[in-house]
């Protein structure tokens, strides 16, 4: 197997994407944080002293995403042309699914994209809650789907047929 981020010296390298054909990519990642059931009804009812916790993560998520070549060495630059990042709360489980979807069109994946947007967007809602509660948990990071490229169309195995990821 070769690895492509290696060069003839073993050393590490950013691949080259100069040959790689533009065409329209989209990745889709999930987050998931547990909580005591106390810090979600707080956050959902916007009684977190730091502020509206979920405004600030969503912007977060965003900004992480446009961020990502700054934070994963061998990430190229990318000209996003869509971020997204939903939040669903279950008090059952007492968690916040965090999901994002990263477009672009160009010569490389978006996945470090997505996968960022959701994992900046849970250390957020950590870091607001943190003060009421140090038993957060951020599980389950991974990929939902991706498309475009030459390698065309993943789906996770955990996403079920007709999920919207």
């Amino acid at each position: 197997m070769t690895l492509t981020h290696i060069n003839k010296e073993g050393r590490a390298n950013m691949v080259d994407v100069s040959e790689k054909n533009i065409t329209k990519r989209i990745a889709k990642a999930q987050a998931v944080i547990t909580m005591q059931k106390n810090t979600l009804t707080r956050i959902i009812e916007g009684d977190i002293n730091k502020g509206d916790v979920l405004s600030v993560a969503q912007v977060a998520g965003i900004q992480g995403a446009k961020w990502t070549h700054h934070l994963i060495p061998m990430c190229h630059p990318l000209q996003l042309t869509h971020i997204d990042l939903t939040m669903k709360h279950d008090f059952k489980t007492s968690t916040l699914t965090l999901q994002s979807t990263v477009i672009t069109e160009g010569k490389t994946g978006v996945e470090m994209e997505a996968l960022t947007a959701v994992n900046i967007a849970a250390l957020t809602i950590y870091d607001m809650c943190k003060s009421i509660d140090k038993t957060m948990q951020i599980d389950n990071v991974y990929l939902l789907e991706k498309s475009g490229g030459k390698s065309g169309l993943f789906t996770h195995p955990n996403v079920k047929e007709n999920d919207n990821g």
